[in-house]
């Protein structure tokens, strides 16, 4: 096998000369890395920015919102026994509330029987319907037949019952007397209650025997079968000293916007209020205002300068950036007008030195009493988008930095691009390099060779010569 050593015939260290010869070929590397290090670095920041865009528009968008400042909240005496959730919109109001008895589901029990015993086969038909008049008036609903075998038992029927889908539960409560099926309306009211008929294959249905003891029905004036444990009931309750009866103990229609949760009997008047929600307000103003600062702080620290340290954040001097941040402090000052309040000023919401955001608790305590205004501050629309209420400009002058040719996106697209063509440029100083290398290192080993050849040459001459003098001395 052949041993190339570059240099040994000629004792040049045409290794060293060769590697230092491609390091000038390599040198152009350094500026391009150092390039992209900062282009990466910049493409990383607006990547957050653009993070923070989405979410100041986000942010302006809740603004915008009518619905936004129609927030209205409930409050209750005693939430434990009366509740209240109130929809948007609602007008404020109050109420008095007593409860004299909470809506209930029809509750069946049957007789004790053996644990794991059956009762017999035949069918049993469920119909949903009312007892209120004594009789029962079958509901809307259709009824539903269970067949039941010779072989089933309590427990069962009962997953028949469930499986069935006929507007009841039901289960098995085992004690020391043995087991009993307990059958429930699903839900509550005097309309929601059932009847249960049994076809039973022993030929009598309204016996206590067989099938039928499962049945509730009533067949001349008396029941038979299953034992009532809970008749259905409506809720009863005044409002105002008014009468209301409801199948639910969640009342959801007696008022508009307002849901009652009934949860206790009352002995005394539970007071009810309904008012404007101005935590909830303050809280999407107080999210728009940390996603305004979030973003000034960031642009603020990218494009700083610090003598002391003199170190330039990575977007000092880029125009974009501080365009973008001149832009923002811009908007933030904008009018709207023709509302009480036309200014975020107004509101007490103002920018301080360094274009940092802060709010006056007072002020905007004040405004938040006047939520019409606040509303047409932030939301009112117009063809001339300088009158746009300042919700909807934010949320579209978020929208346009973030659009395909917006300012962040246009930016971010542009150095996305100065990376692509440094890789490109970094590639191209390292394949010359590469091809310098081998050329080099060609014609080294040439120049090599040929001074190897020389140095052989001279050799012979000076032993011809040697021997040539010794033989004519």
């Amino acid at each position: 096998m052949a041993i190339s050593s570059p240099g040994l015939a000629s004792g040049i260290d045409i290794k060293s000369i060769v590697s230092q010869l491609v390091a000038l070929e390599r040198a152009p590397l350094v500026p391009l890395q150092q390039q992209a290090a900062s282009f990466q670095s910049k493409l990383s920041i607006y990547g957050t920015i653009k993070s923070m865009v989405a979410g100041l528009g986000d942010a302006a968008a809740k603004l915008s919102d009518p619905k936004a400042w129609d927030l209205v909240k409930g409050g209750s005496t005693a939430p434990d026994k009366v509740g209240i959730t109130v929809a948007a919109g609602t007008s404020p109001t109050s109420m008095s509330v007593e409860v004299q008895s909470l809506a209930k589901a029809q509750s069946n029990a049957s007789t004790a029987l053996p644990i794991g015993s059956t009762v017999g086969s035949g069918t049993l038909n469920i119909q949903l319907g009312s007892w209120a008049t004594g009789d029962f008036v079958a509901g809307s609903a259709t009824a539903i037949d269970l067949s039941v075998t010779a072989d089933d038992t309590l427990s069962t029927i009962a997953s028949k019952m469930n499986a069935a889908n006929a507007g009841i539960s039901a289960t098995v409560l085992r004690d020391a007397s043995g087991e009993r099926l307990l059958v429930r309306s699903k839900d509550t009211g005097a309309d929601l209650g059932f009847r249960i008929q049994a076809t039973d294959d022993d030929g009598v249905n309204t016996d206590a025997s067989g099938l039928s003891r499962l049945a509730y029905d009533k067949v001349a004036g008396s029941f038979h079968g299953m034992a009532l444990s809970q008749a259905g009931a409506n809720a009863q309750a005044t409002v105002n000293n008014v009468p209301i009866s409801s199948a639910s103990n969640t009342v959801k229609d007696a008022l508009p916007g307002i849901t009652l949760n009934l949860s206790q009997v009352t002995t005394t008047p539970v007071e009810l209020t309904v008012i404007n929600d101005k935590e909830g307000m303050r809280k999407n103003i107080q999210g728009f205002v940390d996603a305004y600062n979030a973003i000034n702080s960031m642009l603020a620290t990218a494009t700083k300068y610090d003598p002391d340290t003199k170190v330039a954040g990575s977007l000092q001097g880029d125009s974009t950036a501080v365009g973008l941040q001149n832009a923002l402090r811009g908007m933030m000052r904008s009018v709207t007008p023709g509302g009480t309040f036309t200014r975020l000023l107004d509101i007490g919401i103002e920018i301080k030195n360094g274009g940092t955001m802060s709010i006056d608790a007072s002020k905007l305590d004040a405004a938040l009493s006047d939520p019409t205004g606040l509303k047409a501050l932030f939301t009112t629309k117009s063809s001339n988008p300088a009158s746009q209420g300042f919700g909807l400009k934010m949320d579209a002058f978020a929208d346009g930095l973030l659009a395909a040719n917006g300012l962040v996106t246009g930016r971010a697209d542009a150095l996305k691009n100065s990376v692509t063509r440094n890789t490109k440029e970094q590639d191209k100083v390292a394949d010359r390099a590469a091809r310098a290398e081998v050329r080099l290192l060609a014609q080294y080993n040439a120049m090599d060779a040929a001074v190897g050849r020389l140095n052989g040459l001279s050799a012979f001459v000076n032993q011809q010569v040697t021997l040539w003098n010794k033989n004519t001395g």
